[in-house]
């Protein structure tokens, strides 16, 4: 039998920085296990070479593994990369010396239409569609939760009369033009307009769940016009909240509208001149700020729009404050999943422009899920505050194998280009779907396959059977997709009922939320059952109220051809922790994600070879992650206090504690690392203070980040002496 391998993804921003202090601790406890961790690059730096023939494609050999029985893949967060996510990394490899063309905004010739097509496939959520060959099991480790609950962080209390509230389209919205099939054979669809073939979704499978919709672009400019209002009204703050990065093109194309409709009069003034310049407001204020540099009016432009911020009424949320950096900016900046639950922390409020905060008007265009956001906001105001001391659990199982739902709808979203008729039809021209559309609308097909679907109630049962705790299936009979997916269930659920009975519910988002929120504040637990986007969203929410952060959340993938995919937590804050690393040498990432991850994926392999030295290391990392939260070792926020370099030295410390009675080396580490105690935290604090330099942000000098990274020599001499 061949040695057991671990493929370590060597990803982006704070988590990639852990990793060189990290991986070489782990590589070291695991060989003793016999068991290889081997790095793998899919970085976006590294997918922008590899797309441009600069490099090996590490994502598709990764998307090859997922497909085969032995795959054990430990996976961080990544940049789901937006477009000036991407031209800055394309810039930053051109300055390292890599012969790659530049972004090409508006393509013109084959050629530039070809340099495109390559840099498109490194946009959005190019990752995890790729890997995520199985569902998802999102839940907190029984330690994390009780170490949560012990030492609790703060929720801020909601004002007795909270004006906060979440405002969402009426009409013309996603929700209400959904339409939907499940596919009576194999086949092959078009999408057309007005009869001409815009998109084409091919090998479509037998029982797949085929589902379209469009958003009326006048209805939502309509939203962004009325929410103003009722911002000024009510004195609120404005805010968006949309996921422009995974959804990569239909969430910008309504950021664009919404960025028209806040700053309507600057467009209006200066129309011909951002004509001119190719301003496009998806991209936001900060691309239009590059854009103007090349303009004799860019002082008149920047200063109209500095006093439009100031001054303007509403106010709108700030992503920095001290430098004016609005919720418009970057698309990249407001991503739902990591700007609402903060919404709710902060007892209904953002950060304004005076770098206070102030109770916000939060704009969600599409109901699908506006009305879960809505109602726990309104149960907030009616209840209070969560106390984090007792609240329940609510964990996720999510559907997203073979690119399902929303956020494998890429290939298939587009701006309409024409009024008239979107058809969906089928090979032999049959019309499946219709829709009245108007040109500038978004349009959007998506679709999950029913192999996908089956594995998803299966994983559903198999939580609800484990654990005791009721399963509830947030879908809305009332939206044409869902009732679909509401048929699979009561097809597909009886034949593991009748095995085993457990307790169940089908409802629409808002109810679910109540539910689930009525049992939270009693202390009980839940698992959502959700669909790709609501299970990114809701493990997100739950997990920042419960636990003050998503990044301790154990993801587990059960791969459909028998492998694992273990994945550390969110990285909606990693940009901001790489920016302290940079100016302070001091990385607050917690790698507790990674701890979790990682005890999960030996276990996956003790459970399948028996091996007894894979189950003492899984044992003891148990014990050590224990510890690590006992003892409070996450790293502090600020310089002085011990950061991610020291939280590892403490995970080695107590992993080789927990293994001194397996092996005399261990022991002899384990007493190494104890008496130096002192003098490694000493060394690792001394280093903190000053710019750190790693050569690159979206591609580190590997040497560079390293002494960054591992500035003990009294640790680095113990763990590589092992």
């Amino acid at each position: 039998m061949s040695q057991p391998k671990i493929i370590w993804s060597k990803i982006d921003e704070a988590p990639a920085l852990a990793t060189y202090s990290l991986l070489p601790i782990v590589e070291k406890f695991t060989k003793w296990a016999g068991v290889d961790v081997v790095e793998s690059d899919i970085s976006l730096a590294n997918r922008v070479l590899a797309a441009m023939g600069k490099s090996e494609d590490e994502l598709a050999k990764l998307g090859e593994l997922v497909n085969k029985p032995e795959a054990n893949i430990i996976k961080l967060p990544n940049i789901s990369a937006s477009v000036p996510q991407l031209k800055a990394c394309i810039a930053e490899l051109q300055e390292q010396g890599f012969d790659i063309p530049d972004y090409p905004e508006n393509p013109q010739t084959d050629e530039e239409k070809e340099i495109a097509a390559k840099y498109a496939t490194c946009q959005g959520s190019a990752v995890n569609p790729v890997l995520r060959e199985g569902n998802s099991d999102r839940r907190a480790a029984v330690a994390v939760k009780k170490f949560a609950q012990k030492h609790p962080h703060r929720l801020k209390p909601f004002a007795e009369n909270c004006q906060a509230k979440v405002a969402y389209m009426n009409i013309g919205d996603f929700y209400e033009n959904e339409q939907s099939v499940v596919a009576d054979k194999a086949d092959n669809y078009t999408i057309e307009v007005n009869g001409k073939v815009i998109k084409t979704i091919d090998n479509v499978e037998e029982k797949e769940v085929i589902s379209a919709s469009y958003m009326s672009a006048k209805e939502l400019a309509k939203l962004i016009d009325t929410s103003i209002e009722e911002a000024k009204e009510k004195d609120l703050l404005w805010s968006i909240h949309l996921k422009a990065t995974m959804m990569k093109i239909s969430d910008p194309m309504m950021f664009g509208i919404a960025v028209k409709g806040f700053f309507k009069e600057l467009f209006e003034k200066y129309a011909d001149e951002f004509e001119k310049l190719g301003v496009n407001p998806d991209l936001g204020l900060g691309d239009l700020l590059k854009k103007i540099e090349n303009s004799d009016k860019k002082d008149e432009i920047k200063a109209d729009l500095e006093k439009m911020i100031k001054e303007g009424k509403p106010n709108i949320a700030m992503v920095d404050s001290d430098n004016l950096i609005t919720n418009l900016h970057f698309s990249n900046d407001i991503i739902i999943d990591a700007s609402m639950p903060p919404v709710i922390r902060e007892g209904g409020k953002m950060w304004n422009k005076d770098g206070d905060t102030q109770e916000t008007l939060a704009v969600i265009p599409d109901r699908s899920y506006a009305l879960m956001y809505d109602e726990i906001l309104e149960d907030a105001k009616r209840n209070g505050q969560f106390d984090v001391t007792t609240m329940g659990h609510v964990s996720n199982v999510g559907l997203m194998a073979k690119k399902a739902e929303e956020y494998g709808s890429h290939p298939y979203t587009f701006r309409v280009p024409e009024d008239g008729v979107a058809e969906v039809k089928n090979s032999a021209g049959e019309v499946l779907m219709s829709f009245d559309v108007e040109a500038g609308d978004i349009f959007r097909a998506y679709r999950a396959k029913d192999v996908a679907i089956k594995d998803w109630i299966r994983l559903a049962h198999e939580r609800g059977k484990l654990t005791g705790d009721p399963i509830v299936f947030w879908l809305d009979s009332n939206r044409a997709h869902d009732a679909n997916m509401i048929k699979k269930v009561f097809e597909y659920l009886p034949e593991y009922l009748e095995k085993e009975p457990i307790e169940y519910h089908i409802m629409a988002p808002k109810l679910a939320m109540r539910y689930s929120l009525k049992r939270t504040r009693a202390g009980l637990n839940t698992i959502s059952v959700t669909g790709n986007v609501l299970r990114d969203y809701l493990t997100d929410l739950f997990p920042i109220l419960e636990l003050g952060t998503s990044a301790k959340m154990m993801s587990i993938v059960p791969l459909l051809a028998g492998g694992g995919l273990f994945e550390t937590g969110a990285g909606g804050s990693a940009p901001k922790h790489v920016e302290q690393f940079l100016k302070e040498s001091h990385l607050r990432w917690d790698s507790l994600g990674e701890f979790l991850a990682l005890a999960e994926s030996l276990r996956m392999i003790a459970n399948k070879t028996g091996d007894e030295k894979v189950k003492a290391v899984c044992d003891a990392l148990d014990k050590a992650n224990e510890a690590y939260l006992d003892n409070n070792n996450a790293p502090g926020r600020k310089v002085g206090q011990p950061d991610n370099k020291a939280s590892h030295f403490y995970l080695a410390k107590y992993w080789a504690e927990a293994l001194a009675d397996k092996d005399e080396k261990f022991a002899k580490v384990a007493k190494e690392l104890a008496d130096n105690e002192e003098k490694i935290l000493e060394e690792l604090l001394a280093a903190e203070g000053q710019p750190a330099d790693i050569g690159g942000y979206f591609r580190p000098d590997d040497e560079k980040a390293k002494a960054a990274m591992r500035p003990s020599a009294t640790l680095n001499a113990i763990i590589d002496a092992i």
